[in-house]
């Protein structure tokens, strides 16, 4: 019976001996931790940040516009849905208010959206007028040197403003695009290079 005693009693001394050496290692893992934890709290210790995200430039133009008389609006038209006759029925609407129509025609643009709305640095001001009646559409601006204003309506295009909502304040152009999270937010619709006759 001794030798059986004596196995046991090595046996246990040596689970004792392991757990000691488990509890000393977990009592050195705390102490770490907390050792750490202060560290970071009291900025002893930093951890390299990652970079901050490029913030996005906007390319609409930041600059306050006036409401322009429609009468002093060139506007071309363009339908770029398959809805038949949309570019006519709109820039019919857009003569009843008094803008000057130029262009209306069909195109195949590739934007998506209610519509784009696209001129000079020099009709910037009658393409804030031409969104005041068009909520919801992006403005584009291109190289033209004229003051003239395309609008190009898309799928999600439903109505022109009523008349009497049409806010007149003094305001800034829309881009409504650069705050939607889309896979292809960076496609410019397809401008026009030449006004084809109606």
């Amino acid at each position: 019976f001794e030798a059986a005693r004596d196995a046991d009693d090595t046996a246990r001394v040596r689970r004792r001996a392991l757990h000691g050496v488990v509890l000393v290692l977990l009592i050195g893992l705390i102490v770490a931790a907390i050792i750490t934890a202060l560290a970071i709290i009291d900025e002893r210790l930093k951890f390299p940040a990652a970079a901050p995200a490029e913030e996005a430039v906007s390319t609409c133009p930041a600059a306050t516009f006036d409401y322009t008389p429609h009468e002093q609006i060139n506007l071309n038209v363009y339908n770029s849905t398959s809805r038949p006759g949309l570019a006519r029925s709109v820039a019919d609407e857009f003569l009843a208010r008094k803008f000057v129509v130029g262009a209306v025609s069909n195109i195949d643009a590739g934007y998506r959206g209610i519509a784009a709305v696209v001129s000079g640095a020099a009709g910037q001001a009658a393409a804030f007028s031409v969104q005041r009646n068009l909520p919801g559409s992006d403005y584009f601006q291109d190289s033209r040197t004229d003051g003239s204003v395309d609008v190009i309506l898309s799928q999600d295009y439903k109505a022109l403003a009523p008349p009497e909502l049409v806010d007149q304040t003094p305001g800034k152009l829309g881009c409504p695009r650069e705050s939607r999270r889309v896979a292809d937010d960076d496609k410019w619709p397809v401008i026009p290079s030449a006004a084809p006759t109606p």
